[in-house]
């Protein structure tokens, strides 16, 4: 997939289905809710009482009765998509849909508000039970290589489809014969979205035994107890429903702020709404390419930098903003800060994208087959809880404390700053990640070879030239899964390098002769970590080579093969000697430095048995792997 672009998914039955089944229900979603929400506002609906106090009221109650069932259904919705057959569930889901719209026709038609209020909770309903099998079917139909860019597509997706349906709803829901237009438009995007679902592949149930808990209460804090049995995936759905109570507390408030501070027209809010939608897809679609097609969680950090920048510069921005009553879409770009304001939506767009998809694609790839749908429906919980605090949010600030909507902004920006630091402090995998992937994307360009030899799975030996302080930095960063590396002890100590290594599980060992015990602890460590099924990396020559050739492989690599009989995968690095972090040039870190793309590559030979593994054979083995270019 890396050759042909992310987008050969598209021509996939394996995605393409899924990605149009979900993109018509979310923008049936938004079509539905916002025409319905601007038919309440403009009192074209009889039986709405007027009054500001009265139009409010039923905005709120119509937007709390589509995320009531987020609460109230997602853990059961999670039970069903694990223990049934995925796409029978689609298409009943689809099926419903059609269903729920057709009523919602007739309530527009007789303008049964009661009956709007159920519909609508209805549709939140079928959401609900949407979303657990939507992102659980992912890694069945994906490889392991595809994961992110599915994500990033349906990502871009949902986020196109909410902008199109809430344009496109706005505009129905204010036209001349809004219940013949709306109530055609939600049946037949919801029998488009139906017909879609069929053609998506089977995907067997992974939990078929499971018994169905119908006690809500029970099974939503059991489910919660389940997700937090992997600290890192828990606190990966923490991030997740963090971003969408910042991107409802944007998306909520941007309307009256394009109104009240940038007093623009409603062109700008549609352009303001299309900034931060394309931004979101852009940012997820980059996240692929960003990280090599694989589940990089170096991202997030980046991704959280920028959302609180952005966010900080966009109150700035809107303090310095001055522009003509009433300005529209086009004229907008000339008014005096309005192009800043516009590119700092975009940019908080854009690295929410890049923070969200590896997120989503960690909790799918760490999570078991057999518990995913259920972790994802706790992550539905969350999210509503999260999308429910956005709104107090508002109420708080802007209405209690008297602030304006730029220190709203400005406040969850700065709260933003606090959430990641507790994250990555929690987890400092998300740190460690992000100056590996910061590491092999800014001085050096590595290229891949030979890296499907390494098992995906199971416990496993790594083993590879040492040419500079930063190998164990760039194997991290190339190998798709975990690797905890031997090093000598004196390395792993280096300050900065030392929280990178120590986060990363490494296991510093020294010689026999030089601390007994220490070599000895670090043996255990070693077998431990074997038996538990970890892919270790050990460098056997035992330190950084002073001239560029090989050293010779010490007997350690045997002692520990005899004790844990594992494969091993020979490694090689090419093109690190002559760079900063080596040796050459008199000694290491004696060369200037001089920020520039260097060309490395690391190359995995073909996995051998344990029995065939003596240091002589791995030594000739990573020689020839390596060659003649240093």
């Amino acid at each position: 997939m890396s050759k042909k672009g992310q987008f050969q998914l598209m021509k996939s039955r394996r995605f393409m289905p899924l990605f149009l089944t979900q993109f018509f229900g979310a923008l049936n979603d938004n079509l539905f809710k916002n025409a319905l929400l601007v038919m309440i506002v403009s009192a074209s609906i009889t039986g709405v009482a007027t009054g500001a106090n009265n139009t409010n009221a039923l905005v709120n109650l119509a937007a709390g009765l589509f995320i009531l069932p987020f609460f109230l259904f997602s853990a059961i919705s999670g039970q069903l998509a694990d223990k049934y057959e995925k796409s029978r569930i689609i298409r009943q889901i689809k099926l419903a849909e059609i269903l729920i719209m057709l009523t919602g026709f007739v309530a527009l038609w007789y303008q049964a508000l009661w009956l709007l209020m159920v519909v609508l909770f209805l549709m939140g309903v079928q959401s609900t039970f949407f979303g657990p099998v939507k992102y659980s079917i992912l890694p069945q139909h994906l490889h392991e290589d595809e994961l992110v860019a599915g994500n990033a597509q349906v990502g871009m997706g949902t986020f196109v489809a909410i902008l199109i349906g809430t344009i496109s709803g706005s505009l129905l829901g204010g036209a001349e014969h809004a219940t013949w237009l709306v109530g055609l438009a939600v049946v037949s995007v919801a029998v488009v979205g139906w017909l879609s679902s069929w053609r998506i592949p089977l995907a067997e149930s992974k939990a078929s035994n499971l018994k169905i808990d119908w006690n809500v209460p029970r099974i939503s804090w059991q489910l919660i107890k389940l997700a937090s049995e992997k600290r890192t995936v828990f606190l990966a759905i923490l991030g997740i429903s963090w971003f969408w109570m910042l991107g409802a507390s944007y998306l909520t408030q941007m309307p009256n702020f394009t109104v009240t501070v940038l007093k623009g027209s409603p062109g700008v809010i549609a352009l303001i709404l299309s900034a931060f939608t394309v931004g979101v897809a852009t940012g997820s679609l980059l996240c692929d390419r960003l990280s090599g097609h694989r589940v990089e969680i170096g991202l997030v950090p980046l991704g959280s930098i920028g959302l609180s920048v952005f966010g900080i510069d966009l109150y700035f921005a809107a303090h310095g903003y001055s522009g003509i009553e009433g300005v529209g879409p086009v004229s907008f770009f000339v008014q005096p800060g309005g192009f800043r304001v516009l590119l700092d939506i975009l940019m908080i767009g854009l690295f929410g994208g890049l923070y969200i998809v590896p997120l989503y694609a960690m909790v799918q790839a760490r999570t078991d087959d057999e518990k995913r749908a259920r972790v994802i429906g706790c992550n539905n919980i969350l999210n509503a809880l999260f999308m429910v605090f956005a709104s107090l949010l508002g109420i708080l600030f802007l209405g209690i404390a008297g602030f304006s909507i730029p220190d709203l902004f400005l406040t969850v920006a700065l709260m933003n700053i606090a959430i990641a630091v507790f994250i990555f402090q929690q987890v400092p995998e998300f740190t460690m990640r992000f100056l590996v992937w910061l590491l092999s994307h800014t001085i050096y360009r590595v290229k891949h070879q030979g890296l499907e030899n390494i098992p995906s799975r199971g416990a496993a030996m790594v083993v590879c030239n040492h040419v500079s302080y930063v190998d164990a930095l760039l194997l991290a960063g190339a190998v798709r899964r975990p690797i905890r590396f031997i090093m000598f002890k004196p390395i792993y100590e280096l300050p900065v390098l030392n929280f990178i290594f120590r986060t990363g599980g490494a296991i510093p060992i020294c010689s026999r002769q030089h601390d007994e015990q220490a070599y000895l602890k670090a043996m255990d460590d070693i077998a431990e970590a074997l038996v538990q099924g970890h892919l270790l990396c050990i460098f056997p020559e035992g330190k950084l080579t002073q001239d560029g050739e090989i050293n010779e492989f010490k007997a350690g690599i045997e002692r520990i093969l005899e004790r844990t009989p594992v494969p091993v995968v020979p490694m090689a690095l090419q093109g690190l000697w002559g760079s900063f972090f080596s040796y050459s040039h008199g000694g290491v870190f004696k060369k200037p430095f001089r920020p520039q793309w260097r060309h490395i590559k690391v190359l995995a030979d073909t996995s051998i048995l344990p029995e065939q593994a003596t240091a002589d054979a791995l030594q000739e083995m990573v020689t020839g792997l390596r060659g003649s270019y240093r």
